[in-house]
């Protein structure tokens, strides 16, 4: 019976420890999308405005949404990692309340970064199409985006 008892802790400990694993790896590739994002988006924008002849504004615009998309899908996969390695490793109310404070930390942040990309509530319809097409229809070429 104790021999039971030890390969079911052994086991357990393994699966703990690929559990922890996969979430470690989840959040290095939430980390590497932030990075990768965040190069991306630089490149765009310093070839949009090398194309565009200098012209900053709509470069920048186009970064700051490129930045954004970036840092939520970083935070999405962060949120993952914080859920895997907290609920299915040690599911306490301790670590339930901790991964809850943590989810809606994050939350109000990807809330607050749809808001700046955007300029408008989620909720709320914009009165016009996407910027990119506004300037496609004045002439200018309009800046890339990543998403």
């Amino acid at each position: 019976m104790a021999d039971v008892l030890m390969q079911t802790a052994e086991g357990n400990s393994l699966l703990d420890q690929v559990i922890h694993g996969i979430a470690k790896g989840v959040e290095i590739g939430g980390v590497a999308m932030l990075a990768v994002t965040a190069v991306a988006a630089t490149v765009l924008m310093l070839v949009d405005w090398w194309r565009s002849g200098g012209r900053f504004a709509p470069a920048y615009k186009a970064y700051r949404r490129n930045l954004g998309r970036g840092i939520l899908l970083g935070l999405e996969f962060l949120v993952i990692a914080d859920i895997i390695g907290t609920v299915a490793v040690e599911p306490s109310f301790h670590n339930l309340g901790i991964l809850a404070l943590i989810v809606i930390i994050r939350t109000f942040l990807s809330f607050s970064l749809e808001v700046e990309i955007d300029g408008r509530l989620p909720w709320r319809k914009s009165g016009r199409e996407d910027d990119d097409e506004d300037e496609a229809s004045a002439g200018a070429r309009p800046a890339r985006s990543l998403g």
